[in-house]
This record gives C-alpha cells, sequence and structure tokens, in this order.
C-alpha cells in the first residue's frame, strides 16, 4: 500500500523567522493527522533553521533543488551533501519553475530571460541519478503547458519527460523516487486540473514507469499532483486511485491550510 504524501515548496517565501514559525504550525498542527507523510521544502537559507523545529517530529525536510556534482567551481549552486547536513532527505528535481516555464505570464522572464532557471530533460535525468546515489529521496516534477494542452499535446510532452528521467535508473535507484505531475497552467494561477483529468494522467504516468521499470515498481511509486491544490479542491484530487498526496505551493505557507491537506489525505487514504 502506498502511503500518502503531501510535500509543500515554500518557494521563494520566508525568511528565517517566518520559516520557523510556519514550520512550528505545521509540525504542531499535523501531530495528530494519521497516515500521511509530510515534507516541507524551505529556501535554501532556512534549511538549517527549520530542521531545528523539525528534526524531532514525523515532518521531513527537503531541498527545492540541487547540482549532481559532488563539489567545485559552481558558484550559487547546492550539492547533495551540503542539503543531508542541513537535515534533508528529499530533494524536489525538475519543477515547471526551474524548468523555465511558468503558468501565468511574468514579464521579468521574457523567452530570452528563461535560460537563468536551467533545468530540462537531461539535467533532470541526471540530477534524478545523483541524488539517489547521494542518499537524497527526489521528487521529480513532469507537467505540460497550457498551449500544450490546447494542442492535444498532453500525453506525450508528459510520456516523454517521465522516460527521461528515468532513463538509465535502475529498478533500486527507482524505490525512493516520487512523481509529481503539475500542469504548468495550474500552478500559480489558482487554476486546477479536475480530479478526473488528473487521475487520469497520474495513471499515465504509472503507466510509463511500468513499461520502463515493471509493474510491481509502478504499483509501489507515489505519484503526486500539483497545481493550486487547496483546502476546497484536495478532497476530490485524493479520492483518485492514481493520486497519492500532493506537491503544494500556496497553501502550503499557511500552516492551517497545509494541516488541513494532511488530514485529507491521510484520511481519503485509509477509507
Amino acid at each position: 500500500m502506498r502511503i500518502p504524501m503531501m510535500a509543500g515548496n515554500w518557494k521563494m517565501n520566508c525568511d528565517n523567522p517566518a520559516a520557523v514559525e510556519l514550520a512550528k504550525g505545521i509540525v504542531e498542527g499535523s501531530a495528530n493527522a494519521l497516515g500521511c507523510e509530510v515534507i516541507v521544502c524551505p529556501p535554501f537559507t532556512a534549511l538549517s533553521a527549520v530542521n531545528d523545529v523539525t528534526k524531532d517530529s514525523p515532518v521531513s525536510l527537503g531541498g527545492q533543488n540541487f547540482f549532481w556534482k559532488a563539489d567545485g567551481a559552481f558558484t550559487g549552486e547546492i550539492a547533495a551533501d551540503m542539503l543531508l547536513c542541513c537535515g534533508c532527505e528529499y530533494v524536489i528535481i525538475g519543477h515547471s519553475e526551474r524548468r523555465g516555464r511558468f503558468g501565468a505570464t511574468d514579464e521579468d522572464f521574457a523567452e530570452e530571460l528563461q535560460s537563468v532557471f536551467g533545468d530540462n530533460d537531461a539535467t533532470v535525468s541526471i540530477k534524478l541519478k545523483a541524488a539517489v546515489d547521494a542518499g537524497l529521496k527526489p521528487i521529480a516534477c513532469c507537467g505540460e503547458l497550457l498551449s500544450e494542452r490546447e494542442k492535444g499535446m498532453t500525453d506525450a510532452i508528459v510520456s516523454d519527460q517521465v522516460r527521461a528521467m528515468l532513463d538509465g535508473c535502475s529498478e533500486e535507484q527507482l524505490h525512493s523516487v516520487t512523481i509529481a505531475y503539475e500542469p504548468v497552467w495550474a500552478i500559480g494561477t489558482g487554476e486546477v486540473c479536475e480530479a478526473d483529468e488528473a487521475n487520469r494522467v497520474c495513471g499515465l504516468i504509472r503507466a510509463v514507469v511500468a513499461e520502463v521499470a515493471g509493474q510491481e515498481t509502478a504499483d509501489n511509486m507515489r505519484i503526486l499532483y500539483g497545481g493550486s491544490v487547496k483546502p476546497d479542491n484536495v478532497e476530490g484530487l485524493m479520492a483518485q486511485a492514481e493520486i497519492d498526496g500532493g506537491l503544494v505551493g500556496g497553501a502550503s505557507l499557511k500552516a492551517d491550510s497545509f494541516c488541513t491537506l494532511i488530514e485529507v489525505a491521510g484520511r481519503a487514504k485509509r477509507a
């Protein structure tokens, strides 16, 4: 049985005092929630401070990104060991924003500026294997733009991204991998993919994993949905058979809303 997961991606929010306060609220608010694994992913600057709050609790810590080299002349990058020494157990890989793919148009990020984020299918693949080999558990992201969905390309885009991220992985490496489906057009926009459609695409992802790594690996792998998950839509999403939890942005920045998601996920999957 797959244990549901709620992972909070705090993105570029929270200085250290705010991060500590939020972490305390999540630890306290989720103390009685059963049957759901909880991860928080603060900015790099707040990892150690948040770890002081979460280290003796069931809440796990994750990084939002990392670089696949162990050390070297890579200004501004973060290595796996740096995350581990801050208490991280998880790391998000290939989030659409790290790929320069945004759900809402941002005038600051014209096409020629999007390369600052850098990730693509090739880097996601090498990061996934490097994370596992270093002892981190990757939450690897995939998803389509609105323009791609409107052209009927969703299945092809998502399948290709999943095949690319898993390319060259051994069955053993895949035991610690979680995949998150995040339709890019639903991230930070207030739009949400209908639960039935989110379930269908998560099922497609599982089918691709089965094709690449076998049915047993696919059956055991957690697949999350990410994209404007909120207390008012989480029940419908968590009722779906192929959705094992959420990769949550805005709703993870308020302890009460995030704890509601945790409680609903645990209850839905116990039913």
